[in-house]
């Protein structure tokens, strides 16, 4: 079959699910990955034909991909800075906003650490994938970091993941990842469980420079909004909380900052655009004194800083 035969065939499945030039950029991140060809292999080649070796597997990738599957679902990994982060449905795919956290939290990391004569402890909530917290022990050197999630599926992810760095070239719509630092075992993030709408664990014991999470926070109402490929296979437990009590989880994270934030440290915390006052608020009412919004790419309230 040839390339662009099969391009053609997959866009058309896909436009019912997502606008063109989006089905074409999931097919040819597909092709890119299976096949180790760039996106405009079609173009400069239009006579390249699909070995047929790859063909049914890259079918069951298509019918997949058509019944709604996210792509990275499918593929396995999604990159989150600069790495390749294993996902599978037990865990939220990486989203890019959430790299603006990690930029702000390593920038205060790094500066923390240059005074400092031992590593900086840093507090992961709703850890999900592990991609915050791997992050931060990545680039902030001699950092001691914990992940905490409920799901016990998830913190099997978080635990197992190995993020090599991708380099990305021309024409090369998916990077191949290249061999990054490692981790010594005592300098890997360490995950644990806990429902953070309890206590803190006495297990959790000292305190921590920087706290970070990004917990679940669109409203039950706003999943009529939302399109199938996310609410149909994301685990709802990382995304979804009551429109009656849409701070649940930003009143859990202030208690645990409240008891387990450093003298000076710095908590960071992704939020619904819709409550951001709300949200500022409820850091506010638990005695952190300087609270603030801080914006996403397109100037929406994404995040809330507190120390």
């Amino acid at each position: 079959m040839l390339l662009g035969d099969f391009l053609r065939e997959g866009v058309s499945r896909l436009t019912s699910l997502y606008p063109a030039p989006e089905a074409r950029n999931i097919l040819h991140l597909l092709c890119g990955e299976r096949l180790g060809i760039d996106r405009y292999t079609h173009v400069t080649e239009p006579s390249y034909t699909i070995p047929t070796e790859y063909l049914s597997a890259l079918s069951d990738d298509l019918d997949r991909l058509a019944s709604g599957e996210p792509v990275q679902y499918v593929l396995g990994f999604e990159e989150f800075c600069g790495r390749r982060f294993k996902v599978s449905p037990d865990v939220l795919i990486p989203r890019p906003e959430t790299e603006i956290l990690c930029a702000e939290a390593i920038r205060i990391g790094l500066l923390v650490s240059k005074d400092r004569s031992g590593p900086i402890r840093i507090l992961d909530l709703c850890t999900g994938s592990g991609c915050i917290a791997w992050t931060l022990a990545l680039d902030i050197p001699g950092s001691e970091v914990y992940g905490v999630d409920i799901s016990e599926k998830a913190l099997a992810v978080a635990s197992s993941q190995d993020p090599a760095p991708v380099v990305r070239q021309a024409h090369q719509p998916v990077p191949e990842p290249v061999e990054g630092p490692v981790l010594e075992p005592a300098e890997r993030p360490v995950f644990f469980q806990a429902d953070i709408l309890l206590e803190p664990p006495v297990s959790l014991s000292g305190k921590f420079d920087l706290i970070l999470a990004n917990p679940p926070y669109i409203m039950e109402s706003q999943k009529a909004e939302m399109r199938p490929n996310v609410t149909e296979y994301e685990p709802d437990l990382a995304l979804f909380v009551p429109d009656g009590d849409p701070l649940l989880f930003y009143r859990a994270i202030a208690r645990w900052a409240a008891s387990l934030l450093s003298v000076g440290g710095t908590g960071i915390v992704e939020i619904n655009e819709l409550i951001g006052d709300g949200t500022v608020a409820v850091f506010k009412d638990s005695g952190f004194q300087n609270v603030e919004l801080l914006n996403d790419f397109y100037g929406k309230n994404r995040f809330v800083k507190f120390s």
